[in-house]
């Protein structure tokens, strides 16, 4: 869906509200990009603020971005079982901030007078949100996850439409707001789905690997994960008998698991590269790849899926709402990953990992699966609902708040 180019004016203005993790900040970077080079090639332009907070991973991404870039007041909520504990000193000064907040954000919404607001989760998201609606601005919210997340939750009755990344979130969502909603997937960088994998044989110098056996990637995020590295140290003899192995450890992880490898014999030691951190040969190690063990953030599971890999997660168990363990069991149950919660070992790894090891027919029918449930396209997506929601406010006279060209 692309729309008339006549109904958008010669510089399309997008603010653009979340970050706090890469989770937010990312799919959103994504966005602008797109939907640059969507107006770029029809002779347009497009002027965006970003409203963030000042800790947050967007006030590093936006300014490197070129992207302007302000910040409003925002306070975290701290989660409970117990509501008790919700009642906080500490929760009750946050939430106290939101109300400035949303004096600050309806201010820069209104000298900016966007045509349309993009809100993709996170605390800053509220605020800015809330602002949105009191401008009479359209407000699309984003969901990179399976469950909203409680600042989408917040502010799903006041947009015009929720973006979600996935089939199975529509059920979940307040009936009241369903019709609001369009699955667009999760947006992908671009890079990452250009992969080679003999560039990453070269770039990294694994000229030991075995190119007969499957190449497993390992990855805790960029600091590295203890859990997972953990168990890849218990099970890694049992790993390199049947497979190369790639293995991102965080930099401060590198020595230890380094002295661990130490007595490997020399033929096994040569399928083993430890590093701390993979940077711009990330996607060539992920084509190079046939299995990865990761966490399971919806920014992984949506690179993964686009580029239909077969996946062993390993959920964090302290991430908000247990949004990891939700993201795994969802394509465990569609066939396309296996999820592993609760206490991980060595022994539950090797027996989720040795049927797609030992079975390229297996390990073809899960990437198969993965493909399937994987959205490449997720970024033009979300650009196509963006330009919808502007033109239908455009047309229903938001052009007399615009301010003139």
């Amino acid at each position: 869906m692309t729309e008339p180019a006549s109904r958008l004016p010669s510089t399309f203005r997008l603010i653009v509200t979340g970050g706090g993790t890469g989770g937010h900040t990312y799919p959103a970077l994504t966005v602008v990009r797109t939907l640059q080079r969507r107006l770029a090639a029809d002779g347009r332009a497009l002027d965006v603020l970003w409203i963030g907070t000042p800790d947050g991973l967007e006030a590093r991404v936006a300014p490197a971005e070129g992207i302007a870039f302000t910040t409003v007041a925002t306070g975290k909520i701290r989660r409970s079982a117990n509501p008790l504990k919700m009642v906080s000193p500490a929760n009750i000064k946050d939430m106290a901030r939101v109300p400035l907040g949303v004096a600050q954000a309806r201010k820069a919404i209104s000298g900016f007078r966007p045509d349309v607001v993009l809100a993709t989760g996170g605390y800053v998201a509220v605020p800015a949100g809330l602002a949105a609606r009191l401008c009479k601005r359209p407000l699309v919210l984003h969901e990179q996850t399976v469950r909203l997340g409680l600042a989408n939750r917040k502010l799903a009755g006041s947009a015009a439409r929720i973006a979600v990344s996935s089939e199975s979130t529509l059920p979940l969502l307040p009936e009241a707001v369903r019709s609001t909603a369009v699955v667009t997937g999760n947006p992908v960088r671009p890079e990452v789905l250009s992969g080679h994998a003999d560039k990453a044989v070269a770039a990294l110098g694994l000229t030991g690997f075995d190119r007969r056996l499957p190449t497993l990637y390992v990855t805790g995020g960029a600091q590295g994960a203890q859990q997972i590295n953990e168990v890849i140290r218990d099970a890694l003899p049992w790993l390199l008998e049947r497979a190369n192995v790639v293995h991102q450890c965080g930099p401060t992880n590198v020595e230890a698991l380094r002295a661990g490898a130490a007595a490997l014999p020399p033929e096994l030691a040569g399928r083993y590269y430890l590093t701390g951190f993979v940077g711009p040969e990330l996607p060539d190690v992920l084509a190079l790849a046939d299995i990865v063990v990761s966490r399971s953030g919806a920014g992984t599971l949506a690179e993964l899926t686009a580029l239909g890999k077969p996946a062993v997660f390993v959920p964090l168990a302290s991430a908000a709402g247990n949004e990891q363990a939700h993201n795994a069991r969802h394509l465990e149950d569609a066939g396309a990953a296996v999820a592993l919660t609760g206490e991980v070992t060595a022994d539950r790894l090797q027996n989720a990992l040795g049927p797609l090891l030992s079975d390229p027919a297996r390990r073809a029918g899960m990437a198969e699966t993965a493909r399937r449930h994987g959205r490449p396209d997720a970024a033009d997506r979300l650009v196509d609902v963006l330009l919808s929601a502007a033109t239908g406010w455009l047309l229903t006279g938001g052009a007399a708040g615009r301010r003139p060209r």
